[in-house]
């Protein structure tokens, strides 16, 4: 019987090749790492502005049906929410002025937000949240 030589395995883990192709490979790899980094840390702000703008809505919402009214204390409380969550969105009711005994009241929050790229590419997302109540309010 013949005796096996050492197999040589030509696509070893791509990092430990021998030679000037690891280099590169590993440049390669590093730039890719870097961008996707780069991403998640240009992308990561969105979501949060998101989530701090679905809170908004739902505390807007849950004032007006506490309150039984679009007006002075909802427009009191968007202002301490700007303050504490640092976003200024347009704020559009489905009605304002007093809201009868179980009626619908819905609030849209609209942001525009900027994924900052680079210098040059700096696209917009406009970012939308809508939250609706019934009003817990009975007027006379």
């Amino acid at each position: 019987m013949k005796r096996l030589e050492k197999a040589t395995y030509p696509m070893r883990a791509f990092p430990f090749r021998k030679g000037v192709a690891s280099y590169i490979g590993l440049a390669v790899m590093m730039i890719i790492f870097s961008l996707a980094l780069m991403v998640v840390i240009t992308v990561t702000p969105v979501f949060t502005a998101k989530q701090n703008l679905d809170l908004f809505a739902g505390e807007l919402v849950r004032t007006a049906e506490i309150s039984g009214e679009v007006g002075a204390e909802t427009t009191e409380r968007a202002a301490e929410l700007k303050s504490e969550l640092d976003l200024s969105p347009d704020i559009a009711w489905s009605r304002t002025g007093r809201v009868p005994l179980g009626e619908k009241v819905l609030v849209t929050l609209t942001l525009k937000k900027k994924l900052e790229f680079s210098a040059f590419a700096q696209p917009v997302v406009t970012l939308e949240s809508r939250a609706s109540g019934r009003s817990e309010v009975y007027w006379k």
